[in-house]
Parts: C-alpha cells; sequence; structure tokens
C-alpha cells in the first residue's frame, strides 16, 4: 500500500487521463467508479492494476471484507480528495476508484450453440449503451457487440450505466460490415429492429441462434447492416407513444427471447 496526495504524482496524471479515450486506447486501461463496480471487477477477476480510495475517509469496509482485495494487498493505494476528483472527474468523487486493463475477449464466445447477441449499431448515448449490456446480462445473452459509431464501452459514464454487468459476458468492440457476414456464414439469423417493419417482435422466433440489432436513438440502423438482417422487427405500440428509445426497445425484445427459449427448453 501506498499514498498519492498530489495531483501532480506522475500515477495521479497517468490515472486522470484515463477519462480521455485516446490515452484509454494507447493505456489499455480504464476507470471504474463506486463501490459497487469495484467489488464487481474483484469478484469476476478482473485483472486490476490499483484499487484508490479517499485516504480521509478510509478503505470502504465493504471493500475491507472482499477476499480478492486482501489477497492482492499491494493494489491498495491511499488518495488525497484532490487526487479523486481529478481522477474520476465528477462534482462529487466516489470513495474508491479502480484501475483495470482492458480484457481480451475471445469472439468464439458470441458463436456459440443457440447463441443469442446484441449487436448495436450507432448507439451513441451511454446510458442506452450500459442499460443494454445490463439487460443482455439479465437475460443470460452470450455477449454485446458494439459497431463502429458506437460510445466508447469504456467511457466512464457507459462503465457505471453497466452497474457491473461489462464484467459478466462478453462485450466486444468490432467491425459490424465484416462480422455479421461471419455469423451469417455459421447459420445465425440477424433480426433488426426497424419502425417500417410489418412483423411484430412477438411473432418472430428467437428460440434459434440468433443475434438481435439495435440501431442509434436518432437515426435508427444503418442501410449496409440493415441490408444484412434477415428479419426486420418492430414492438408493437397500442397507445400514442412514437417508440420506445433504444435501451427499452432492446430490453423488452430480450425478455421476450428468453420467454420462448424457457419455453422450448434452451
Amino acid at each position: 500500500m501506498f499514498d498519492v496526495m498530489s495531483v501532480q504524482n506522475a500515477r495521479a496524471k497517468s490515472w486522470a487521463a484515463l477519462l480521455d479515450k485516446k490515452h484509454r486506447d494507447r493505456a489499455g486501461r480504464f476507470i471504474v467508479e463506486g463501490i459497487h463496480l469495484v467489488q464487481e471487477a474483484l469478484r469476476c477477476g478482473a485483472e486490476i492494476e490499483a484499487v484508490v480510495y479517499d485516504g480521509e475517509r478510509g478503505l470502504p469496509a465493504e471493500l475491507d471484507r472482499e477476499t480478492a482485495l486482501a489477497e492482492q494487498h499491494d493494489l491498495l493505494v491511499s488518495a488525497s480528495q484532490a487526487v479523486m476528483a481529478k481522477c474520476t472527474g465528477t462534482d462529487s468523487p466516489p470513495p474508491v476508484f479502480a484501475v483495470v486493463i482492458k480484457p481480451v475477449v475471445n469472439e468464439e464466445a458470441l458463436f456459440r450453440e443457440q447463441s443469442l447477441v446484441v449487436v448495436l449499431d450507432g448507439v451513441r448515448d451511454p446510458g442506452n449503451a450500459g442499460t443494454i449490456i445490463r439487460s443482455a446480462d439479465a437475460v443470460g445473452a452470450d455477449a454485446v457487440v458494439l459497431g463502429r459509431g458506437c460510445v466508447d464501452l469504456y467511457n466512464p459514464k457507459t462503465v457505471r450505466s453497466t452497474m457491473g454487468s461489462l464484467f459478466h459476458l462478453p462485450v466486444i468492440e468490432a467491425d459490424l460490415s465484416k462480422l455479421l457476414p461471419q455469423a451469417k456464414e455459421r447459420g445465425i439469423r440477424l433480426a433488426a429492429t426497424s419502425l417500417q417493419s410489418a412483423v411484430s417482435c412477438f411473432d418472430c422466433d428467437w428460440t434459434g441462434p440468433t443475434w438481435l440489432v439495435l440501431g442509434s436513438e436518432s437515426d435508427g440502423i444503418s442501410a449496409d447492416v440493415l441490408a444484412l438482417a434477415d428479419q426486420s422487427v418492430i414492438i408493437p405500440i397500442r397507445g400514442q407513444a412514437e417508440s420506445l428509445n433504444v435501451a427499452m426497445a432492446g430490453t423488452v425484445i430480450l425478455y421476450e427471447a428468453l420467454r420462448q427459449r424457457e419455453r422450448a427448453g434452451k
């Protein structure tokens, strides 16, 4: 254990730089903030470089009881409130954050038998992306794919929105123009949401290997990606709402897929 009290400290500067995507990409690291997210990272075996806590407040009791942290006591860093604020970029700094090494994800996780994968095309809102990852985790989906044009997976707001689900299932950033044809070649059906579709998501068969493709909040799915889909579906709306946001729409469809699969015993 050691202390970092000055914002001019080299380690403090390197951690603060992780608030910027280019530095996250270069360093291959990202920040997770708060007790719950740090607990999830520890419990899921994420590769952690440091657990940094507010020295004035002390190490949160919840983390003091974590076996994984007790076994790696050298990860602990006590920091000043100024360092905590600089490295988290929030008005009210959390009592703890961790520096986590980006995982290397095997894409074969996408192609499991009867795979259910969520594919995001141009989803730029971190809250929506994080919520979709949580929903995919909740229904037991195999993975989530973020295509080009999506918000950075390791954006602090995205990470917070996942509420730890980021550590529970593979989340992969990929070029959809290359990945989706590979999926089709391996017998996976691509089902895309579209407001122009006449097929209800409740009439679509989700029991086989299927990837659900969701588009951006404002533009929907890009024409190139939509052209690769085997089927387009719509969520029926009976009231006067024009549509559901992408996170809500994805959650509705994922739970319909779960319902069908449980009924089919898959």
